[in-house]
This record gives C-alpha cells, sequence and structure tokens, in this order.
C-alpha cells in the first residue's frame, strides 16, 4: 500500500498523480494507490478523475503573520492530524509519499509517528515549509532541480502527467498550429501563419496585469509587422479589460490572439516558437521538454521567490531569459523579444538548450524511488 499525501493547488496535486500513474505502470495495482488531501483543495476532483482513491482532511494553511485565523488553523489541522492517524493506522502504507502543501502534513506526520518510510518529492526549486520539515525523516527527497535545498536529494525533475508529456513530446508543431487556428479563426489554415514567429504569453489561470499591458501596448506598437503572430492567453481576472471583439486582429500586419483561457495548453507549448509567462514549476518544466525558448517573469510574490530559482536553470543554460515583475514594461520586453524573435539560429539554439535540461522520465524515477524506499520491487 503507498499513500500518496498532499495538495491544495493543481501543481501539488498534478505531479502527485502522475506518480502514481507511474507506479500503476510499473505494476503496482491501482487499488493499492491512496491519497490523502485536503477539503479547501482541488485534488477530491482532480484525484477523482484520474481513477485513484482519496481521503480529505480538514484544515488550512498556516498565514506566515500573526493573525487570530492562525488559530482556526491550528484547530484545523490538529483535527486533520487524528483523521490522518487514523487512516494512516488503519491502511498501513509500505510508504508515504508526501508532495508538500498544508494537506500533506496529517498523513506525514503519521507517518513519522509509525516509523513509516516517506519519500518526500518537492516541486519547486525552494522547497515548501511542510517539505521542508518532513524532509528531516525523509528517506530521500525527489528534487526538480539541483539547488533544492532539502536533504538526502536525488535529482528526479518535477513529475508531468503522460497524458500532458506524451502530447507535448509527440504533438506536431505543424498540426498544433493548425488547430490553434482551427479554434481561433474558424475558415482558415495554418498557412495564415506562414512566414511569422508565434509569440505565446500566458501566466496561469488568473493571469498577470503586468504583463497583459505590456503584451498589449506591444501589440499595438507592433501592428504593422507581418513576420509575427502573438497567442496572447489573457486569463480570467483581465479579460473583460483586455479581450478584443472579435477576439483576432488579422490584417495584413500583426496577427494578434486573444483568449481567455486555453484549455489545450500542450499545441501552445509546442505550436509557439517562443513565450512569455511566468516560471511555475509545472511551466517550467513543460517548456523545457517542449524546447520552447522562453522569457519568464517570477511571480513577485511566490513563497521565498521560488519562481526565480525555479527560472534559474534555464536561464544558465541560455535557454530563457530573466525579467522582474517590476520590470516588465513593453520596453523591456521589446528589448529581450526582438533579438531572438529576428534570430532563427538563436532560437533553435535556446530550444537545444531547453531540451538539454529537460527531464521527461520525472515520474518514473519518482516512482523508481518510491518502490525502493517501500520495498516494494
Amino acid at each position: 500500500m503507498i499513500i500518496i499525501t498532499g495538495g491544495g493547488t493543481a501543481g501539488h496535486t498534478n505531479p502527485g498523480i502522475a506518480v502514481a500513474e507511474a507506479l500503476v505502470e510499473a505494476g503496482v495495482p491501482r487499488r493499492d494507490i491512496h491519497f490523502v488531501g485536503g477539503e479547501r483543495g482541488n485534488e477530491a476532483t482532480l484525484v477523482a478523475d484520474a481513477g485513484f482513491s482519496i481521503d480529505l482532511l480538514p484544515g488550512r494553511g498556516i498565514q506566515r503573520k500573526l493573525t487570530t485565523e492562525n488559530l482556526g488553523s491550528v484547530l484545523g489541522l490538529l483535527k486533520g492530524l487524528v483523521k490522518g492517524l487514523a487512516i494512516v493506522s488503519k491502511r498501513k502504507p509500505d510508504v508515504v509519499v508526501c508532495l508538500g502543501g498544508y494537506a500533506a502534513f496529517a498523513a506525514s506526520a503519521a507517518a513519522v509517528l509509525r516509523r513509516i518510510p516517506i519519500v518526500v518529492t518537492e516541486q519547486n526549486a525552494r522547497a515548501s515549509a511542510v517539505n521542508r520539515l518532513f524532509g528531516r525523516w525523509a528517506k530521500v527527497c525527489a528534487l526538480p532541480f539541483p539547488d533544492t535545498d532539502l536533504p538526502n536529494g536525488v535529482v528526479t525533475g518535477n513529475p508531468i502527467r503522460a497524458a500532458i508529456l506524451a502530447s507535448v513530446v509527440d504533438n506536431d508543431p505543424i498540426e498544433a498550429r493548425k488547430r490553434l487556428v482551427e479554434r481561433r479563426l474558424p475558415g482558415h489554415d495554418a498557412s495564415v501563419l506562414d512566414g511569422r514567429v508565434m509569440l505565446a504569453v500566458w501566466a496561469g489561470s488568473l493571469g498577470a496585469t503586468r504583463i497583459n499591458k505590456a503584451v498589449r501596448e506591444l501589440a499595438e506598437r507592433w501592428a504593422d509587422r507581418d513576420d509575427l503572430a502573438i497567442y496572447h492567453i489573457v486569463g480570467r481576472r483581465d479579460w473583460d479589460d483586455f479581450r478584443q471583439d472579435p477576439p483576432v486582429s488579422a490584417q495584413d500586419g500583426l496577427l494578434y490572439m486573444t483568449v481567455e483561457y486555453e484549455d489545450h495548453i500542450a499545441d501552445v507549448l509546442t505550436g509557439a516558437d517562443l513565450a512569455v509567462c511566468r516560471a511555475g514549476a509545472s511551466t517550467v518544466s513543460e517548456i523545457a521538454v517542449a524546447g520552447l525558448p522562453s522569457v519568464l517573469v517570477p511571480l513577485p510574490i511566490a513563497t521565498r521567490d521560488h519562481q526565480r530559482a525555479n527560472a534559474a536553470e534555464l536561464v544558465a543554460a541560455d535557454a530563457a531569459r530573466l525579467v522582474d515583475d517590476a520590470d516588465a514594461t513593453a520596453d523591456r520586453l521589446e528589448e529581450e523579444l526582438e533579438p531572438i524573435i529576428t534570430d532563427q539560429d538563436r532560437r533553435r539554439r535556446m530550444a537545444e538548450a531547453a531540451r538539454s535540461v529537460a527531464r521527461p522520465a520525472a515520474a518514473a524515477d519518482v516512482a523508481k524511488l518510491v518502490l525502493d524506499t517501500g520495498g516494494l520491487r
């Protein structure tokens, strides 16, 4: 029996599901993998949709400042710990996989108390508080990047779900562009992109106002360019302010497409020639696998500035450029983007550099650590 615990966000949950799928691929019966997550996160839906069982615990994260809300958080964590102890005692797992986030606390603490081996798998270059805590007891910590600050570390990369990985690795760029055009430009085909460099822009499901403003200004500045297409995923928060009607500007010059949210991100990753995006753990892993040159704008409020650390490996490999959020103006983005847009050889070198630091086997490698730690081979 294997328990995988954590969640709260897709950035925690999806790598856990990727590891679970890799364990099934390695021969572990699906019924012998069980998730423990939190009531407040998205793991209930994501894990159930993936076909795995899950228990949900009460509680929420503790804020990093003195507040009366923390009293309720501590009480919730204590209630969760009691329930987590009962779950671990009942299921008697051979190993517990700690994904991080407050939802991982109870089952991981129960594993320590019952002397059950723990594998910590971190998603970001700067480990979460829960993973730093349980990393002290973990038999091994699976690291997404070489400089992730956890003990007993093995660099595996950040696990990507098999379906997403396959849709990126096996995706044909021409077919990806064709699908993007068919969805956004009904009646046209991919030839509308012939001779154009395609710049993709996104910043999570909500988007980022500063990036959106800068890119919209660039679109206006570059209106006469017939060598460029911009695929701008605005995000839900700013959609009313940045939406176009119609959503596509396709005159003789710039081809500029806006969309609120993109469900088919694999087509964007493989169809684009260049990206401007945040440096979340999943994003960084996916653009590396896709070999997509990028300008990365780390989220400035990310805990421990982990997005800057996530970007470091790609930047060091010259696969990406880094721009601080405060500096993400149209002028600065143009300064970074123009030499890449106009130099096909540079884009090729950046793409190769991105692939050189990709770790597409991350999920399988973490699964091997789990099997070895639990004595399940």
